[in-house]
């Protein structure tokens, strides 16, 4: 039993050199070969790998915005029959705003907002940025605070005072990276503001950056910037809604609904005048959306795979004919159909797992360098390793199978005869 086992554990050797020896003997149609796998596994790999990271820097992004808010946004204006987009009609007011804050129990904290684009001038500067007239409870609704000087008051929004706090980068683009611009004063729309803070750094969420954005008293902004107000009183784009945790979001969003329905005259089947955005349900939707285009991209990489196999197969089966008269030799002398058969699997398999091991480690350097480029979170799927390996060994085997069988069958009298 003993000389038995020893026999067999000889013979795999032999086998294993014997395919080893083939391969480095052609090592240019090895490459090319393994080529093919290579780009499947590592495309797979690095498809996955970068749909993960992505979403994970976006839901990120999301969070760190506040998971627990809601957006109501005024309706939308029509010009000549054609819609100029959410929040382009007065259909929403300061008084919303208030009337939410004090009748829906579901909401923490509000916060009303009016935006435009706007000129903004400095000494030598002239850029264009996005000036937002909100309430006090601006920063504690969207979790942003300034991180120089200060926001601005109740005093400063009862008496519409000229003040601003600057985003990040509206600092830097005005007062160079860094500067100092705590009591300067600027000029937006041909009028004189004092800086009085400037914001953290909060990076962009989506196509909105948060540090291109300047901050004045909403009831500055619609005197003095916008300049016309609804017929029944102070016009905004849209209300910020912060609840105690992301499960009362959808209470809230009910009792919202309701109460401007009801303040707006609004009845079945009449449709609303307002349009409301939960944040939960964007964080879900964007991660459907990212999963499924991940799945999609990732089953045409893994088309090539597909081609790789045929790529091994091909090349095993002229492998077989190129080799007809060895094989024939060593039939005929005692070589059996079925060591015949795992020496051709053998080389098959060991294309196809190199090629593997080869393309996970090439999808993982693109994935990081991809990572580091674009500033997303570099992860890399354990399942997407795995599937890669193991789906580099069925390749090989499947591939190798029909040439294999066609070179164990071969009668080792032709086979000799063979040229």
């Amino acid at each position: 039993m003993a000389k038995s086992i020893k026999l067999t554990k000889v013979s795999l050797f032999e086998i294993l050199s014997m395919a080893v020896e083939a391969l480095w003997s052609n090592r240019l149609r090895t490459g090319l070969t393994m080529l093919g796998v290579i780009i499947g596994i590592s495309s797979v790999i690095a498809v996955t790998s970068v749909g993960q990271g992505i979403q994970k820097a976006t839901e990120l992004q999301i969070q760190a915005l506040g998971s627990n808010v809601m957006l109501v946004l005024a309706g939308f204006a029509r010009t000549g029959g054609i819609s100029q987009g959410v929040g382009t009609s007065s259909t929403l007011i300061w008084e919303d705003a208030q009337a939410i804050a004090e009748q829906v129990t579901a909401a923490q904290s509000v916060t009303a907002y009016l935006q435009r684009g706007v000129q903004v001038v400095y000494e030598g500067q002239n850029i264009s940025t996005t000036v937002l007239g909100t309430d006090l409870n601006y920063p504690e609704v969207r979790n942003v605070n300034p991180q120089e000087g200060q926001y601005f008051t109740q005093e400063d929004l009862d008496s519409a005072k000229p003040v601003v706090v600057l985003g990040s980068k509206v600092r830097d683009d005005l007062f160079g990276v860094g500067g100092s611009a705590i009591g300067a004063n600027i000029r937006i729309q041909n009028g004189s503001y004092a800086v009085i803070g400037v914001m953290e750094e909060k990076g962009a969420s989506g196509t909105q950056n948060q540090d291109d954005q300047m901050y004045i008293p909403l009831t500055n902004m619609s005197a003095r910037i916008v300049g016309n107000n609804a017929l029944n009183g102070t016009a905004i784009n849209g209300v910020w809604i912060k609840t105690r945790d992301a499960a009362q979001l959808d209470a809230a969003q009910f009792q919202v609904t309701n109460l401007l329905r009801i303040r707006h005259n609004i009845y079945p089947p009449q449709d609303d005048d307002f349009r409301i955005i939960n944040q939960v349900d964007i964080i879900n939707t964007f991660t459907s959306v990212v999963g499924l285009f991940t799945v999609l991209v990732g089953a045409i990489a893994g088309i090539s795979l597909i081609v790789g196999g045929i790529g091994i197969a091909n090349i095993m089966l002229v492998s077989v004919v190129e080799r007809t008269r060895e094989i024939g030799i060593r039939k005929a002398v005692g070589a059996t159909k079925n060591a015949i058969l795992s020496q051709f699997l053998t080389e098959a398999v060991a294309v196809a797992i190199v090629g593997g091991a080869i393309g996970i480690g090439f999808g993982i350097c693109l994935t990081f360098a991809a990572a580091n480029v674009f500033k997303f979170p570099f992860i890399v799927s354990f399942w997407a390793i795995v599937a890669g390996f193991g789906v580099s060994f069925v390749t090989g085997l499947v591939a190798g199978v029909i040439p294999a069988r066609n070179a164990a069958r071969l009668d080792p009298i032709n086979a000799l005869r063979s040229d």
